[in-house]
């Protein structure tokens, strides 16, 4: 088995995963939510071993290089970093609930990546550009911060959810979710968590870039793009931290920096640059 097919049927687990998360919430039911932790398990399980089993096929092929250079591997690695913090936060806070939001994220992640028409899965050379030890210090460390920001946008959405409790009898589906402040406060981790690894991935970046390129900024579209997102969410940050701020207004902040976060990954590649290799 190949890792592209082994990957295509692990995009089909996470998938299942969603559907009983959503499930469980919806029918109210703690044995479909046990199963639907154990899906995504095996799937994160499987997203890894298809991470693996690429770098070794590159190895074969006598190219040689870790499996994180173009836009089919980065939405795999992309899929797999978002379900590692997803399945940490929830054995830590002990709430399944939370995977009804953030599982679908994934799959949609995943499926983009193996049943778009419009992705080469294909194992292809390294661009001399890429050829470089900090390829995979300055993917890992925006992708880690991505899917960070993928997971405050889901918590993010759930707090706006809550928001609809109006304090009629409990039994609802809102009684599943975790309280307001917790939803706060968790989403505001997640953003700190995302905005240390992507003031990381910027700076390696510009490291990367000078040795390649022989500048350290150039307002290449991506370029452009990942401040404004650093920008964003450091406003995020400032406004919770100085003014203050709280609940529904982070939540909107959280929704609009994710938009910008998807516009940084998936926008830019239609845009004429040196990060347009990120598109095949």
């Amino acid at each position: 088995m190949t890792s592209s097919n082994l990957l295509s049927i692990i995009t089909f687990v996470y998938g299942l995963s969603a559907f009983i998360y959503l499930s469980a919430w919806i029918f109210k039911k703690p044995d479909l939510a046990r199963l639907a932790t154990w899906t995504a398990i095996i799937g994160f399980a499987g997203n890894a071993a298809g991470i693996i089993l690429r770098w070794i096929e590159s190895y074969r092929l006598g190219i040689g290089h870790a499996p994180l250079s173009n836009l089919y591997e980065s939405l795999v690695f992309f899929a797999f970093t978002m379900a590692l913090i997803y399945l940490v936060t929830e054995f830590r806070y002990q709430n399944r609930i939370i995977g009804a939001f953030i599982m679908p994220l994934v799959f949609l992640a995943m499926a983009y990546a193996s049943l778009s028409p419009n992705i080469n899965d294909r194992i292809q050379p390294l661009i001399p550009a890429l050829k470089s030890n900090w390829l995979i210090v300055h993917v890992i460390a925006c992708f880690i911060g991505y899917a960070a920001f993928a997971v405050a946008f889901g918590l993010s959405l759930m707090y706006l959810v809550r928001q609809r409790e109006t304090g009629a009898a409990g039994g609802g589906w809102l009684d599943l979710l975790p309280k307001k402040q917790a939803l706060d406060e968790l989403t505001h981790q997640m953003v700190m968590f995302g905005f240390i690894f992507l003031t990381a991935g910027i700076i390696t970046g510009a490291v990367w870039a000078n040795s390649a390129w022989g500048r350290y900024w150039g307002w290449d579209p991506k370029e452009t793009w990942s401040l404004i997102t650093w920008f964003v969410y450091a406003v995020l940050l400032h406004a919770r931290l100085m003014r203050g701020w709280y609940g529904k207004r982070i939540a909107y902040l959280s929704i609009i920096g994710f938009a910008a976060v998807m516009f940084t990954y998936f926008g830019v590649n239609y845009l004429p640059g040196l990060h347009s290799y990120g598109s095949v």
